[in-house]
C-alpha cells in the first residue's frame, strides 16, 4: 500500500526518462524499467517544474543525507500539459544509494531528515517526502496525523482526532472534511489517472499544512516573499489546483504580449496586471496557464491580496506560497468599525512596500481595483468583471510612475469561477464554504494602455482618471466575453478575434 506521498508510475508516460547528473557521471532511467525493477525500494521525491519541454527535477533521499540533482524530464510524444495533469510526487526504484552531490549535500539522523530541500540554482523543488520519518527537524513537535495516511478512512479519521483532541476548531475541522469530498468529486469527475491517489495525496498534504498553521499561525508580513523552503508552498499550491484545470478547454490570449512582457521585465522595467478577481485560485491558475510558456512570469508575479486570504485558516497554506502585498480589501473595511482606523494605516503601510518594490524594477503586480472577487448578477446569474473602483486604479498608475523606472500597465482578463466559486454574496465571516468543480479557463492580456493620452485628449484631471480606469475595464470585459465564448460558448480557438488571439501555449 502506498502512502499519501506517493503515486503510481503508471500515469507518467511510458517513453518518459529522467537523466540525473550527479557529482560523477550521467545515469538515465527509464519510469517503465523503475517500475517493473526487483531491486529494493529506494524513495525519492520528486517535483516536475513545468516550463519547457525540458523539465527540472530534484531528488531526496532518506539513507542519511539528502541530495539535489539538477535533471530533466524528456519525452517525445508527451507535452509539458499532460505530464502535468500527474500528481508530482513518486516512488523510485533504484539501485542508486544515497551519497554526496556536488550540487546539495547534509547529512541528518534519519528521523530529523528534512522533509524537502531547495536548490535555487535549480528549477525543480523538492515537495514531499515518503513517510512521517523525514519530517523536518524544524517541525518537530507538529502533529504528524496526516503525513501516513494511507485512504479516505485514515484521512478523515486524522480529522475526527485532531477536532476530538482540541488541536483543530470545529468550524475548521468541517471545513476540511467538506472540501476533501468536493474536491475528490472534481478529481474523480475529471477522468485523470489515478485520481484517487492524487485526492489522497494532495488532500494530506493540505490537510497537514492546515493542521500546522493551526498550531503556529504564520503570521504575513505587509510585503510576503512567497515561502519556498523547507516546505515549498509554490509548487503546494500549483500541484493542488492543477487537477482541477481542464487544459483541453482552457485558452490563453495574446500570448504574444505575455511575450512583450517578459522581454521588458528582463529589461528592468516594472509591469501591472489590472485585472478583475474571480477565485482564490486566480494566483495558481494563471501561473498554470503561463508555466509551461513563461515560467519566470508565473512564478514572480506578485499579488496585492485582501486580509481574508491571509487569515483564513483553509487558504493561508495557498497564501504562503505566493509573492503578496497585504492589503484590507474596502468591501470589508468597516467589517469591525472599530478596526477601520487600524485597516487604514496597515494599507498605507502597504503602499508604501509597494512603492519601494517598484523603485527596484524588474516588478510584475497583479491588482483587482474591484476590491473582491467577480459575482453573477443575481437576476440573470450571467459572470461579469466587478466595476472598478477609479481611485484605485488611479493610485496604482501614480505609484508606477513615481517609481523612476519605466513602467507599463496592461488590462488582463480571468475566467475561471466554475473551478472554486465564491459564495454569492460578500460575506463578513471568516470561513466560507469551498466547492471546486473540473472545468477550463481562460487569461488575456490586451496592449498596455496609456493614461497620458487619454489625459491629453480630455483635459479634465479627474475625468481622465475616470476614463482610464473605464478603458482598463472596457478592455478587460471585451477579452472576458471572448473566453467566456471559448470555453463556456465551447467555440475554442475559433472565438479568436482580430485583436484577442487564442491559443493553448502548453501543447
Amino acid at each position: 500500500m502506498k502512502s499519501a506521498f506517493t503515486t503510481g508510475l503508471d500515469q507518467y508516460p511510458r517513453d518518459l526518462t529522467v537523466h540525473t547528473s550527479h557529482s560523477d557521471k550521467s545515469e538515465p532511467f527509464s519510469l517503465s524499467a523503475l517500475s517493473s525493477s526487483s531491486t529494493p525500494l529506494s524513495f525519492y521525491s520528486i517535483l516536475v517544474s513545468l516550463s519547457k519541454p525540458t523539465m527540472s527535477i530534484r531528488f531526496a533521499s532518506p539513507q542519511g543525507c539528502f541530495f539535489a540533482t539538477a535533471a530533466r524530464f524528456s519525452s517525445p510524444s508527451h507535452s509539458p500539459a499532460k505530464l502535468g495533469l500527474a500528481s508530482c510526487s513518486i516512488v523510485v526504484r533504484s539501485n542508486v544509494r544515497a551519497r554526496r552531490s556536488s550540487v546539495l549535500c547534509f547529512s541528518l539522523k534519519s528521523r530529523e531528515m528534512a522533509e524537502m530541500v531547495e536548490d535555487k540554482e535549480s528549477a525543480g523543488v523538492v515537495v514531499a517526502s515518503s513517510s512521517a520519518s523525514e519530517r523536518s527537524a524544524m517541525e518537530l513537535g507538529h502533529s504528524r496525523t496526516f503525513l501516513d495516511v494511507r485512504g479516505q478512512e485514515d484521512l478523515l479519521s486524522g480529522i475526527k482526532q485532531e477536532a476530538e483532541s482540541g488541536n483543530l476548531p470545529s468550524n475548521v475541522a468541517q471545513g476540511m472534511e467538506e472540501l476533501y469530498h468536493n474536491y475528490r468529486n472534481a478529481i474523480f469527475q475529471s477522468g485523470i489517472p489515478n485520481a484517487d491517489e492524487i485526492v489522497l495525496s494532495n488532500m494530506a498534504v493540505f490537510l497537514d499544512r492546515v493542521l500546522k498553521d493551526v498550531e503556529d499561525p504564520f503570521v504575513f508580513s505587509p510585503h510576503h516573499m512567497a515561502v519556498r523552503e523547507p516546505f515549498d508552498y509554490y509548487m503546494f499550491g500549483q500541484n493542488y489546483i492543477r487537477p482541477l484545470v481542464d487544459f483541453r478547454s482552457s485558452y490563453v490570449g495574446n500570448i504574444s504580449i505575455f511575450y512583450e512582457m517578459d522581454e521588458k521585465l528582463q529589461q528592468g522595467h516594472n509591469i501591472v496586471l489590472i485585472s478583475n478577481h474571480q477565485t482564490e485560485a486566480d494566483p495558481a491558475i494563471i501561473a498554470l496557464l503561463l508555466e509551461a510558456s513563461l515560467p519566470h512570469i508565473a512564478e514572480n508575479m506578485t499579488y496585492v491580496a485582501g486580509d481574508r486570504v491571509l487569515t483564513d485558516p483553509l487558504c493561508k497554506p495557498f497564501s504562503m506560497g505566493r509573492n503578496l502585498v497585504c492589503v484590507y480589501s474596502k468591501n470589508h473595511l468597516y467589517d469591525v468599525p472599530e478596526l477601520a482606523e487600524m485597516k487604514k494605516r496597515a494599507n498605507t503601510r502597504s503602499l508604501k512596500e509597494m512603492a519601494l518594490l517598484l523603485r527596484g524594477g524588474s516588478q510584475i503586480i497583479w491588482i483587482a481595483p474591484s476590491g473582491g472577487r467577480d459575482r453573477p448578477d443575481p437576476i440573470t446569474k450571467e459572470w461579469y468583471p466587478a466595476p472598478f473602483d477609479a481611485s484605485s486604479v488611479d493610485n496604482m498608475r501614480r505609484l508606477v510612475e513615481h517609481a523612476g523606472i519605466p513602467g507599463h500597465i496592461y488590462p488582463l482578463a480571468i475566467l475561471c469561477h466554475d473551478i472554486m466559486p465564491p459564495p454569492p454574496q460578500v460575506e463578513k465571516e471568516i470561513g466560507e464554504r469551498r466547492v471546486v468543480s473540473y472545468r477550463g479557463a481562460g487569461l488575456s492580456v490586451a496592449p498596455e494602455i496609456c493614461f497620458h493620452e487619454i489625459d491629453t485628449a480630455c483635459g479634465v484631471p479627474e475625468e481622465s482618471k475616470m476614463q482610464y480606469s473605464q478603458a482598463l475595464y472596457n478592455s478587460i470585459v471585451e477579452q472576458y466575453n471572448v473566453l467566456k465564448c471559448a470555453i463556456h460558448g465551447k467555440k475554442g480557438l475559433e472565438a479568436s478575434l482580430s485583436g484577442i488571439s487564442l491559443s493553448q501555449p502548453w501543447n
